[in-house]
């Protein structure tokens, strides 16, 4: 009920080495000037108590990571205020790139992904968010994803 990205578009392996390139689980830097974190786009299963998540990358501003990175590991941040950021993975299940969706990244309790709100548009991913999928669209999803051989499913 899970696919996630292990990386942001743009990322490239050779920056694993870089002094001013990160790449955690959680986190992630390229060359410096931009900032990404990892959340979870969360789309409700029609008639049932599951949820489909998307591991996703979102783009931050210096400001946001630099706020999100001090309160990463502090009890209460969950009352920090949504983050703006832009969507960095493309996610291959829909016809139109999810590449650069406004997002809100919304930090949860210590130890949880941050929540990633999409922007109410008419874009297939963010009507999913809304109403919801249905257990044989998961279905679909998970063959999709197996076949690209893009992601890592958990």
């Amino acid at each position: 009920m899970n696919y996630t990205a292990e990386a942001p578009a743009g990322w490239d392996p050779a920056f694993a080495d870089a002094d001013d390139c990160l790449l955690s689980m959680d986190q992630c830097v390229v060359r410096g000037q931009h900032y990404f974190v990892k959340g979870l786009i969360e789309i409700p299963v029609i008639d049932s108590d599951e949820v489909f998540s998307w591991g996703v990358w979102v783009s931050l501003s210096r400001e946001s990571f630099s706020r999100a990175s001090d309160l990463w590991d502090r009890p209460g941040r969950e009352a920090e205020k949504a983050y703006f950021g832009w969507l960095t993975t493309d996610l291959p299940v829909y016809p139109a790139t999810t590449l650069n969706l406004k997002t809100r990244v919304h930090t949860r309790p210590v130890g949880e992904r941050p929540f990633v709100e999409l922007e109410p548009t008419d874009h297939p991913l963010a009507i999913e968010q809304r109403t919801g999928i249905s257990l044989e669209r998961v279905r679909d999803i998970a063959s999709t994803v197996l076949h690209a051989g893009d992601g890592e499913q958990r």
